[in-house]
């Protein structure tokens, strides 16, 4: 995969999204509790990043840990799906395989309520962890089908931790993904020509405007933070937009971070913000915003 420091230059493409929008915004919901690692599921150690640098020694089992992550399907799913309901919005849930394998029921009242269901690797790490092609194709594979099995959607875009590896998109094409998102690069989606067998279609993602920041001693610290965070990052698009140049905007949400109450005030005024601006942008899963910006920008020979 060849890295590309122009991308679009000076003369970004001007897509026209639905309804006269000036900017498209990504609402992305990680869902990942029980695909961390974790020697309960047999993983040779523990996720060690939650609410607090675990401190449990190497080789015992963390029930910490574990607590702290399942209070993201327990507690913190239902609290996003009844305000996603209430704002009348979609989403798109990037699932680890491992973690909708072991709740089904909760990962397909997902997609029946109208979110997308995106594959977010099997476990909560990162591709470039593989070391051969092989087994990355398997671990893809086996994703897709328990995403599948539990959800009855195919997923058809792909995003893990941290980064992928040199293969994974022309793995991802090769399974017929629609898009990929292991990008940070841009703020328009674009076509990757230097993939082996073929260019593959990228949604950029973003780590910036992400309740992550929430775990991060230099990120935020009150719910409102985080919302004039988002509330910049929207008046900047749109205004970019305005001038001719409709952009995308990444917001990137965790059941286990901003599902826990006083955190899930920042997700409400981040939506009751979105609300406010209804005519100016388009909220919408990835797979429609991939459908969308595709035809806007067909792939030229």
């Amino acid at each position: 995969m060849d890295r590309d420091l122009i991308g679009y230059g000076l003369n970004p493409p001007r897509i026209a999204w639905p309804g006269g929008a000036k900017l498209a915004v990504s609402l992305v919901v990680n869902y990942e509790e029980g695909a961390e690692m974790a020697m309960e599921a047999g993983d040779p150690e523990n996720e060690r990043i939650g609410e607090v640098i675990s401190v449990v020694p190497p080789g015992r089992r963390d029930f910490g840990q574990e607590g702290i992550f399942a209070y993201g399907l327990r507690a913190g799913l239902g609290r996003f799906l009844d305000a996603f309901d209430r704002y009348g919005v979609k989403a798109s849930f990037f699932m680890c395989g491992r973690a909708v394998e072991r709740t089904p029921l909760l990962a397909r009242e997902c997609v029946v309520r109208g979110h997308e269901a995106a594959n977010h690797g099997w476990l909560w790490r990162p591709q470039a962890d593989f070391t051969n092609r092989a087994e990355e194709e398997a671990s893809l594979l086996r994703a897709t089908a328990a995403i599948e099995a539990a959800t009855g959607e195919r997923p058809v875009g792909f995003f893990c931790r941290g980064s992928a590896s040199p293969w994974t998109r022309e793995l991802l094409r090769a399974q017929g993904y629609l898009y990929d998102s292991n990008a940070f690069d841009d703020d328009l989606p674009y076509w990757d020509r230097s993939v082996s067998g073929g260019p593959m279609f990228i949604l950029p993602y973003a780590l910036d405007c992400n309740d992550m920041k929430f775990f991060h001693p230099n990120g935020f610290v009150v719910p409102q933070q985080f919302v004039d965070y988002a509330e910049a990052a929207i008046d900047t698009l749109i205004a970019e937009g305005e001038r001719g140049v409709p952009k995308m905007l990444n917001i990137g949400l965790h059941l286990r971070i901003c599902g826990r109450p006083a955190r899930f005030a920042a997700v409400e005024g981040i939506l009751r913000l979105l609300a406010r601006r209804r005519d100016q942008v388009w909220v919408a899963r990835r797979r429609d915003i991939a459908d969308h910006a595709r035809a806007a920008l067909p792939l030229h020979p």
